[in-house]
């Protein structure tokens, strides 16, 4: 299309000069005395054209003469620059092999370069953010072959230069990588450091998170570890699976820092409704409540919400949250001066009338009954969970229970044969 274009043109130009160039008479006369020269008009507007055609070409050899230093000083940059780039990529493509002491010689070079460059009076607009990576790079490359003096040394040479104004971006990445220097070292404190110095920002990314749960779990600030692992969960930063798991847990170390009902009652008001509603956390922080002599009622409103979902939905409690539940229920029973309030017995009865074939709640309601001195009702209902409980401890409690039943009715050969299933029981515990 553009051929046919300029052949047009071209015809157009010709049908142009035909018209008024062939029939053109006109002269031009040029008087220079005593000298008369007349030329023809067709033959000065050629020479004109000639003319400036020729002035235009000088011109642009005049131009591309002068312009010749200047492109040789664009192809020694352009030739810098490419070797560093070339060296840069080696510098990354090593580290990726494994190979840390060639990565750290072509860091090194890039380095080497641009200072060469800078010496020579070049200066290109991103040397900083390049003398960052470079050193980064080389710092990597030390970290991973133990040479802490080199790593401090580039690092210390990477944040300065991350400093300026056109490398600011870097900046942030240099502190991350320092944070995973520090906890490869399991030195928490100074990962915790780095990353407080962190802009606000730059913290509450997902890498950042990440580092800063490792760091709080790695320094045993449970606390601060629950919390960034509750901003990772809500960024999604760990499985459906994964994040219920690393919650508990987590709560979990943080009940057993308390070591006072004070101290406990603060650490439960700490958790998220959620983390109150995991049945480990609640049968977790009612026992540590009673171990530190606490408000017993306090540890059963506790444990409500898990046995109101353990009879909501009989599936949704394992067997061993169940039976952890009915021993912290059992010793809440055991350490209160008095028989068990009327609502856990009413809840209690429900629940085995509701499911009497449940060994496990047969087992509770008959551990019941004996605080309530039901001596009749409480044996009949041990005696028929005993066969059925899967835990022995649950079974030596229970034996043990029918031998203090046997004693008080004065039936001697039944307590011993008791005491000695209690015994059997404790040693398969």
């Amino acid at each position: 299309m553009r051929a046919a274009l300029w052949f047009l043109g071209l015809f157009g130009v010709a049908v142009a000069m035909a018209l008024f160039v062939g029939n053109n008479q006109g002269t031009i006369t040029i008087f220079w005395p005593p000298y008369r020269v007349d030329l023809s008009f067709n033959l000065v507007v050629l020479l004109l054209a000639l003319f400036f055609l020729g002035l235009h070409v000088a011109l642009r050899a005049l131009a591309a003469l002068f312009a010749m230093p200047g492109h040789a000083r664009s192809w020694r940059i352009q030739h810098q620059e490419r070797a560093m780039h070339v060296a840069l990529l080696d510098a990354l493509s090593h580290m990726m092999a494994g190979r840390f002491i060639r990565a750290r010689k072509a860091a090194e070079v890039v380095l080497a370069r641009e200072s060469a460059m800078t010496r020579s009076g070049e200066t290109l607009a991103y040397s900083a953010r390049l003398r960052a990576l470079s050193h980064l790079l080389a710092a990597e490359s030390a970290q991973s072959l133990q040479d802490k003096v080199a790593r401090e040394d580039h690092l210390r040479q990477s944040l300065e230069q991350a400093s300026r104004r056109d490398a600011q971006e870097t900046r942030e990445g240099v502190q991350l990588r320092a944070a995973r220097w520090a906890l490869e070292d399991h030195d928490a404190q100074s990962a915790l450091q780095w990353l407080n110095d962190l802009p606000q920002g730059a913290s509450r990314r997902t890498l950042a998170l990440r580092l800063r749960l490792q760091a709080a779990r790695m320094a045993r600030q449970t606390q601060l570890a629950l919390e960034t692992a509750r901003l990772l969960a809500k960024h999604r930063a760990f499985s459906d699976v994964a994040a219920p798991g690393i919650l508990r847990s987590l709560a979990l170390d943080l009940v057993l820092t308390a070591y006072d009902p004070d101290q406990l009652q603060t650490v439960w008001r700490q958790l998220d409704e959620a983390e109150r509603l995991m049945p480990e956390v609640a049968i977790e922080a009612s026992s540590r409540m009673l171990k530190v002599g606490g408000d017993i009622e306090l540890a059963r409103n506790w444990l409500l919400p898990v046995w109101d979902h353990m009879l909501a939905q009989p599936g949704a409690l394992t067997e061993a949250q169940r039976i952890s539940l009915i021993r912290a229920l059992e010793s809440s029973f055991a350490m209160a001066s008095g028989a068990p309030e009327a609502p856990w017995l009413t809840r209690i009865e429900q629940a085995q009338l509701a499911d009497p074939a449940d060994a496990n709640l047969q087992y509770l309601a008959g551990m019941t009954c004996m605080r309530l001195q039901l001596w009749g009702k409480a044996q009949q209902l041990l005696q028929h969970a005993l066969p059925k409980l899967q835990d022995a401890g649950l079974a030596r409690n229970a034996w043990a229970a029918l031998a203090d039943l046997a004693d008080q009715r004065g039936d001697v050969v039944a307590a011993t044969q008791a005491w000695k299933n209690a015994a059997k029981a404790a040693a398969s515990a």
